[in-house]
């Protein structure tokens, strides 16, 4: 879950952290604040259930540095390995390169200043503790408050261990979470302060007790739970040790559910963060729990803060607390059940990503990619089921490939390369899974520029296509391998390669955005060979297509390319609206290659607009945003010129020094700051004429390859 806030966003899986419903923890409170003034590095340390999390994230809040304050939640990854990708997630980072994401943190951060909170790390601590010491260590801006039930152990690390409320608060908390469910209690209720002594005093088993007054008064609930401390203390109440009360709290709890209640908290232990209640309904029911009864259970569990709800962009979501999610699953492995509700979660996530896959091709792709990213811990804990399952490698494999469009066209290029690579090294006795996750390997390694394992996952997929005689996967293999050639400069093969893989995907049927994507780069082709009327049809089919299926991800590379024509031929306006939409869609997905190519262009036709030093100044915010795409504008001639004409623009009319003075201004703004200001309309000042043909001017090389104009190219020769 992406976290930038810098009020409270959610708890380590337990409660909402709403301000108004902090109780206690005054003292506490400035404590923590103290010591993240003194100290880059405080964990806040404590037993489950003690609201860490909770007042983690209120001192964050008061502490927030300029950067702002920004929340990893590691309870529900599982995999040491996923640890540097969920801090990449959490920060928003789009890193298309194949360094590792470690490596792009690091980048990322260097000159910022920002608060790091990292909670429910104490699974993963060895990992946690080598990512943290790395970070504090190269970044002398970066704060870190860790939250979890032990320390890192690292050097200058300030802990601060966290005790249970006393009992005044305690007593408050029991009162203000009676009130909600609009239960009044008498002033000085000896029961309730008798429960909340013999419940330590910890928030959860507190509210746990509190979630039972809709059916039991604190007199009874007193009775039962010294019932069940008896039974496990074997009579000696005074003696139950502190870190045994929240387990106990919770088994009591549990045993005052219904078997229904049971039964569904068992189930819900297999979900990774958060769900939604489709999701429950398909993995849960059945089997003694009917469909019609789940949302009546769910909804006593959520009245019983056995899980909480959360209010999200994408709807109303569900999380099972940390703790009480681990006591649901040692139930589930109890009653042998657990390898089959893992393997209906799994269904059902793969049925997800089956959808969205078709989805992404409509109206509704920004509504895939929140789902998906909403979804990403389930996603990753499906795949993590199959590709350790040696009867299900090829589901494993099947899911990697179809979320490729999460992978290409929002942002996660390294984290879909980890699970694809992992995917197609495993044997699954399926050639259409297999080949599927190759091409979609091709495909992620080109667009982080690393052309030789691209090549070599495409010229396999190929080759075991044509065996197989899949001819599905033999086009999607063409493509891609089209598309490598476009990229290294190879004009000639690419156009070969591109026009005969869109051939395939004629025959075959297949319409989707890579297939349009894929006329968009023959168009690319077309255009780089000098032949502007092939390129401009191909792309207003593209985008005729695309509008009329509501895809905006390939229509914003079509823009680029008929923006790059605009340009030619002096249509300024024209050039700018084009590429202001195209900027747009591309960052809305996170595409951060569609974004800063759109970036590079605008700089052009700013230039060409007459505003020489805001022409250097988007250059300068491009050039901050290459490093994390890859090798600037792919090291190539053809989509360099621009880039050069650009510079030589500017420098003509600024002078060296000032140029560099304006490219420095813009490599210091932050990727959103430069999109908003490569978005705003500026005033155009005396326009530089742009001839109808190749321009080269002094200042650039005169190898440069520009396609001609042509003249003829507003002929209307298609529509769209």
């Amino acid at each position: 879950m992406r976290a930038s806030q810098r009020t409270g966003s959610s708890a380590d899986g337990n409660l909402p952290l709403e301000p108004d419903r902090f109780v206690g923890r005054a003292a506490e409170l400035t404590e923590l604040a103290r010591a993240l003034d003194a100290s880059r590095l405080v964990t806040v340390t404590g037993p489950g259930g003690v609201g860490k999390s909770r007042l983690a994230a209120r001192a964050a809040a008061r502490c927030a540095p300029p950067g702002g304050v920004w929340r990893v939640e590691l309870a529900a990854v599982r995999d040491p390995e996923l640890v540097d990708f969920a801090v990449v997630e959490a920060l928003g980072l789009t890193d298309h390169t194949t360094r590792p994401p470690r490596e792009a943190l690091l980048a990322h951060l260097t000159g910022r200043q920002l608060l790091l909170v990292l909670d429910g790390f104490e699974h993963l601590v060895e990992v946690c503790a080598s990512l943290v010491a790395e970070l504090v260590g190269r970044v002398p801006g970066l704060r870190v408050l860790a939250v979890g039930r032990r320390p890192l152990e690292l050097a200058g690390e300030r802990v601060l261990a966290l005790a249970p409320l006393g009992e005044e608060e305690a007593v408050e908390l029991f009162a203000e979470r009676a009130a909600q469910q609009g239960i009044v209690l008498g002033d000085d209720d000896a029961d309730v302060r008798e429960l909340c002594r013999r419940l330590d005093g910890i928030p959860l088993a507190v509210e746990l007790a509190a979630g039972r007054l809709r059916a039991l008064s604190p007199g009874e609930l007193l009775a039962r739970l010294d019932d069940r401390f008896r039974l496990l203390a074997c009579g000696r109440r005074d003696a139950l040790p502190r870190h045994r009360t929240l387990r106990t709290a919770i088994g009591w709890s549990h045993e005052l559910c219904t078997p229904g209640e049971r039964l569904l908290w068992a189930r819900l232990s297999v979900f990774a963060g958060s769900f939604d209640l489709e999701a429950v309904d398909y993995v849960c029911s059945g089997d003694g729990l009917p469909a019609d009864d789940v949302l009546d259970v769910l909804s006593e569990l959520l009245a019983q803060s056995v899980i909480v709800r959360e209010e999200t962009a994408r709807g109303v979501r569900y999380r099972m607390l940390d703790t009480v999610r681990a006591y649901g699953a040692d139930w589930l492995a109890a009653t042998g059940d657990a390898d089959r509700l893992r393997r209906r979660h799994r269904d059902w996530y793969l049925g997800l990503a089956t959808w969205c896959e078709l989805d992404w091709f409509s109206p509704r792709q920004g509504e895939v990619a929140a789902r998906v990213e909403a979804e990403l811990p389930n996603l990753r804990g499906a795949l993590e089921y199959c590709l350790n399952e040696p009867d299900e490698t090829h589901l494993g494999q099947y899911l990697a490939g179809s979320l490729w469009f999460y992978w290409a066209g929002c942002g996660r290029l390294s984290e879909g390369r980890h699970w694809l690579e992992q995917a197609v090294q495993l044997e699954s006795g399926n050639d259409q899974s297999r080949l599927k996750a190759l091409w979609v390997l091709g495909y992620v390694a080109i667009l982080q520029g690393d052309t030789v394992p691209a090549l070599a996952a495409l010229q396999e997929c190929r080759e075991e296509a044509d065996r197989a005689e899949n001819p599905t996967a033999v086009a999607y293999a063409e493509h891609r391998t089209g598309c490598l050639a476009l990229v290294t400069d190879d004009m000639a093969r690419a156009e070969t390669l591109l026009r005969s893989a869109l051939d395939r995907y004629r025959r075959i049927g297949e319409l989707n955005s890579t297939v349009l994507m894929g006329q968009v780069e023959l168009a690319m082709a077309r255009a780089f060979q000098g032949d502007l009327v092939d390129a401009v049809k191909l792309c207003q089919d593209v985008r005729r297509v695309c509008e009329d299926h509501g895809e905006r991800w390939t229509r914003a590379y079509a823009l680029y390319v008929l923006a790059y024509v605009a340009w030619s031929d002096g249509e300024l306006p024209l050039a700018r609206d084009l590429l202001t939409d195209c900027l747009g869609s591309a960052h809305g997905f996170r595409d951060l290659l569609g974004s800063v190519l759109a970036v590079e262009l605008l700089a052009l036709v700013t230039a060409a607009e007459g505003d020489a030093a805001e022409a250097a100044l988007l250059q300068g915010a491009a050039g901050g945003m290459w490093p994390s795409v890859g090798l600037p504008l792919f090291g190539s001639a053809y989509y360099n010129a621009p880039h050069e004409l650009c510079e030589a623009m500017a420098r003509e009319r600024l002078g060296d020094e000032r140029y560099e003075e304006c490219a420095r201004e813009g490599a210091r703004l932050g990727r959103e700051a430069a999109v908003a200001r490569a978005l705003r309309q500026p005033r155009p000042l005396d326009a530089v004429p742009v001839p109808r043909g190749p321009v080269r001017p002094a200042a650039v090389r005169a190898d440069m390859r520009k396609p001609a104009a042509s003249p003829t190219r507003k002929g209307g020769e298609t529509t769209g």
